[in-house]
Order: C-alpha cells, then sequence, then structure tokens
C-alpha cells in the first residue's frame, strides 16, 4: 500500500489556511521555515481542522480522476455490469474490464485502492490531531465533534467500497509513518471492516451534524442513509446476516423516511428526472449525498458518457461514448417508461446542434443521467460552458428502495414497503400494480427490477449483483444466478465467474507489501 508523507499532507493543510486567513507582516516574519512542518506543529487552531476535514472530503474526486486515454476510475463500476458497452477502443484497461479480463495490473483497479486509502489516510490523521487542539470561542467543542464526525463518516464511505471490492483488506485506524508497527499491515477479515464501518457511522451519527445542509458536507441523514445501505450489504453475501441486518437496514432506512414526511422539502423525489441532473439542484432534495465540483477547482468527470464525437455540446463535435448503454439493456424497459423517453429520463437519443441549434438524431441511445443542459446548451438556449455539476452518491429514491427491500425479506411486504416502492415506481409513468397482488417472492423481483432501472449508471449495480449473487437477466427479466450470468456488453456474451465476485489487489501493492498476500482467488 502506499503510504502518504505526514508532513506534506500538512503542508497542503496549511496552503489552504494560510489562503483563508488574514497574516500581518510581524506573523509572516515569526512563521517556522515551512519545510520544518510536522502534523504537531500543524494541528495547531480549529482552522487547522476544517482544513483537514477539507481535504479529506477533496479525496472523494479521486473517483473522477483519470485512468488512461478516454477513460476515467469511476467506469470501473460500470464496465464490468453489462448494462454498458464501449464505443471507443483506445484503452485495453477499460476493454479488459467490459470483457471481464482485467487483473492486478489494471489503472483503474490500483487507482481505486489508492484513492481509498488516501481519504482513510487523511481521515486517520484527522481524527488524531484534531481532538489535541483547543477548541476556544468563539470555536467550539460542538464544532470539535462534529468536525470528527464527518471524519469518521468519510473514512467508513472508503472502507466500505474497499471491503465490497476486495473482500479482506489492511484495517488501518492510526496515521501510517515508516516507523510504525503496521507499515506494511496484513488483511483484515472483512467482519472486523464492517464493524469499523458500523462503529464510525453510530458515532458519526451522534456527532451533532445538521439534519441536511446544501452545502454538500456530510449530515445525519447521509450517515443514516448509508448506514442503512451498509446492514443491507451486511444482510447479504458475504456475510450472510439476514434477518437481524435485514431489520437494521429496514429500521434506519425508515428513520429517513419518517423524516422526508415531516420535512418533504427537504428530503423527497425530485418530480421530474431531469431534476436528478439539473445543476441548480445539487445537494438539495433527493441528492442525499454527493461528490463536490465546480470548474474553478476540478468540474464534473462524466464527460466519458457523452456520445462519441457527436456535437451535443457547445464546443461541437467532442466526447469519448467510452461508456454507453447495452441495446440489451435499453430495450429491457417497459414500454411507456418515462426513463427511456428522449431528454425525459435516463436516456437520449436525439440532440441540439452544437448544444442549442438544430434537433439531430444520435443513431442510438445515451446516457443522458449525468448530462449538464446547464453547461452544454439545450433548445435555443447557449449553454454556460461551465459543468459544476455533481457526481450523485446517495439518493433519496435509493433509501426508499432500501426500505421496501429490507421489510420485504422479513416476512412479506407491508404497506409501508409497498408505499415505498411505488414512490419510485410512479415517477417512471408505469402503472404500479395493488398491493395486494404481490407475493413476498414477487415483490422482491419487482425491487430489485426497481433498482436495475433506477441506479444504472450511478456506480451501485455491480455491487447489488455481489451482495445478491443475483444478476438481471436483460431478455427473460427475471434474475441469473451471479456465476454463469452473461454480460451482453461484448460479442455474444461474457460469462461472470466465482472470482469476479472480488477485484484483484494491485500488483504494485502485492510487491510493496509482501503481507497483503494471497492474491484474490482466481487472480495470478
Amino acid at each position: 500500500m502506499k503510504l502518504y508523507n505526514l508532513k506534506k499532507v500538512a503542508w497542503v493543510f496549511l496552503c489552504g489556511a494560510i489562503l483563508l486567513g488574514p497574516t500581518s507582516c510581524s506573523d509572516f516574519l515569526e512563521e517556522e521555515d515551512p519545510s520544518n512542518l510536522t502534523p504537531e506543529s500543524f494541528y495547531t487552531i480549529p482552522d487547522h481542522a476544517e482544513a483537514a476535514i477539507a481535504a479529506t472530503y477533496t479525496g472523494l474526486r479521486f473517483y473522477g480522476e483519470g485512468a488512461g486515454i478516454f477513460s476515467a476510475n469511476w467506469q470501473m463500476l460500470e464496465a464490468v455490469t453489462g448494462t454498458a458497452t464501449t464505443e471507443t477502443g483506445q484503452n485495453s484497461d477499460l476493454n479488459n474490464l467490459y470483457s471481464l479480463t482485467y487483473d492486478g495490473n489494471t489503472a483503474h483497479i490500483n487507482n481505486w485502492y489508492n484513492g481509498l486509502y488516501r481519504i482513510i489516510a487523511n481521515a486517520n490523521l484527522a481524527l488524531e490531531k484534531i481532538p489535541t487542539i483547543p477548541f476556544l470561542a468563539p470555536a467550539t467543542e460542538a464544532q470539535k465533534t462534529k468536525l470528527l464526525g464527518e471524519a469518521r463518516f468519510l473514512r467508513a464511505w472508503a472502507y466500505f467500497y474497499a471491503v465490497r471490492l476486495w473482500g479482506d483488506i489492511p484495517l488501518i485506524t492510526l496515521p501510517q509513518t515508516a516507523d510504525s508497527e503496521d507499515f506494511m499491515p496484513s488483511r483484515a477479515p472483512q467482519e472486523e471492516v464492517y464493524n469499523l464501518i458500523v462503529e464510525d457511522l453510530l458515532a458519526a451519527e451522534a456527532a451533532g451534524m445538521p439534519m441536511t445542509d446544501v452545502s454538500g458536507r456530510a449530515t445525519t441523514i447521509a450517515v443514516k442513509s448509508l448506514l442503512a445501505k451498509v446492514y443491507l450489504t451486511m444482510a447479504g453475501f458475504p456475510l450472510s446476516k439476514g434477518a437481524s441486518h435485514y431489520k437494521l437496514a429496514a429500521d434506519k432506512a425508515l428513520e429517513v423516511i419518517t423524516y422526508a414526511k415531516a420535512n418533504p422539502t427537504l428530503v423527497n423525489l425530485f418530480s421530474t428526472y431531469k431534476e436528478v441532473h439539473q445543476e441548480s439542484l445539487k445537494n438539495r432534495l433527493e441528492h442525499i449525498f454527493m461528490i463536490q465540483y465546480n470548474i474553478s477547482v476540478a468540474g464534473n468527470p462524466l464527460g466519458d458518457y457523452l456520445p462519441n464525437f457527436k456535437p451535443v455540446t457547445y464546443s461541437g463535435p467532442g466526447g469519448t461514448g467510452s461508456t454507453v448503454p447495452t441495446p440489451s439493456f435499453y430495450n429491457s424497459f417497459e414500454k411507456g417508461d418515462l426513463r427511456t423517453i428522449d431528454q425525459e429520463g435516463w436516456f437520449y437519443t436525439t440532440y441540439f446542434t452544437n448544444g442549442n441549434g438544430a434537433r439531430f438524431n444520435l443513431g442510438a441511445p445515451y446516457v443522458f443521467k449525468h448530462f449538464n443542459q446547464t453547461a452544454n446548451g439545450s433548445e435555443g438556449i447557449p449553454g454556460s460552458r461551465n459543468n459544476n455539476l455533481n457526481v450523485p452518491l446517495i439518493r433519496y429514491a435509493e433509501i426508499l428502495l432500501i426500505y421496501a427491500e429490507a421489510q420485504n425479506e422479513l416476512g412479506a411486504p407491508n404497506q409501508e414497503a409497498y408505499d415505498a416502492y411505488k414512490k419510485v415506481h410512479d415517477r417512471s409513468k408505469l402503472v404500479t400494480p395493488a398491493f395486494g397482488t404481490f407475493t413476498q417472492a414477487s415483490f422482491r423481483d419487482a425491487v430489485l427490477r426497481e433498482r436495475w432501472y433506477e441506479f444504472a449508471y450511478e456506480g451501485i449495480t455491480w455491487f447489488d449483483m455481489v451482495r445478491l449473487r443475483k444478476v438481471f437477466n436483460e431478455k427473460t427479466k427475471g434474475f441469473d444466478n451471479f456465476v454463469g450470468h452473461l454480460n451482453l456488453n461484448v460479442g455474444a456474451g461474457v460469462p461472470l465467474l466465482e472470482k469476479h465476485l472480488l477485484f484483484p489487489l494491485g500488483i504494485q501493492e502485492m510487491k510493496n507489501n509482501p503481507n497483503l498476500t494471497p492474491q484474490n482467488p482466481g487472480y495470478n
């Protein structure tokens, strides 16, 4: 595992603090040589604590960083699902993900590992050092507690991805130096990792964060939502906790739903699918937690969804088309589902020349879910040219379907579970079958199908495939066993194997740290 020099981290934090705060000439003359900064000399005032948490949030943006030509890290979670394919073939690592032939040398895999552990390293440093900072007026102890809660939320988020991607992983909770006893840590059992995730989230839940916040920082609702996702995952494979954790997932999701019902202007579904990717609605209503983007720092990274060199934006022909829908998945939607209607749901089949000119046919469906019309233009309206759209991580729609699924697994759907499912399904403009028509089995399939259609291309589907050991079959509309299912994104289909339930560890990481052995089963 790559380890990060704490002196450099402190210097980055200090730069932020200097930019944010005034200094006098005498202050400047009394400053220590920046090259001698250490975590001990840096973490001295509340502003340093704020800078540390800001740096940890910034780490989330590894999600959209590049992974070679025409590719970015986020594509790893889409290429392997079978719901996406590509119109370009220049990136061999991305092609290997689509064809399920990736290995420990694949760039995306290594980037995910390093990105997640960078977040963990920053969170660990904040959790160790912030308690040593005196929070004197006007700063408060409540502010300190909140910051520690944010650090624990972000660490839990990173570990939740890491444990689902690689299974047993290093469990690091303290800052690392070359003198640390666990400088080359071994892999901890998955259950230990999940225990830390839950512990962190329960602490974050009690940390006094606001229930909602349009700034994009973690909130109590975001913590409860992530807890519901974690419990649902623990109920399924590989931990197979079953009923106890379906109950925990249902209860925690219901807390969010109950708050939403009492505060429908703060947490709710958007009335249209277009609003899900409307720039002015970032961090609001349905968006419970997002990765923050602003063109002045970093623009939205999902351009690989744009059609391959077609003039859909203000800049004319462009885009890579390196992630596009498979025809089989697009065609599997029920006729009339608003999510398939051109420029109304998750896809578009026509657009306007150079963003705001004459309508033209794209020749195929493309992903519209993350398309920023404010930036790129719409009919007769030029774009702003600034793609400030965020990347959604948790939407309220997911919490509704978590409750519906988990409650059903406790015996049968109740009215609340049905209502949660119906609220999501109704937005598609399809007729939702009456409550009395469902059995436990048919309701389970209905909810899971809804998850496949609602959360496609949001980095969620792959994790559903693994925890369920089931995969949606676009032809039968039922569910296949994971092992043996054919992903229809390459040729006549590529079968999923047992080994694909986990990703391989990066080869270079294993060379750097021999204690990471053995490699995950099925990989060299």
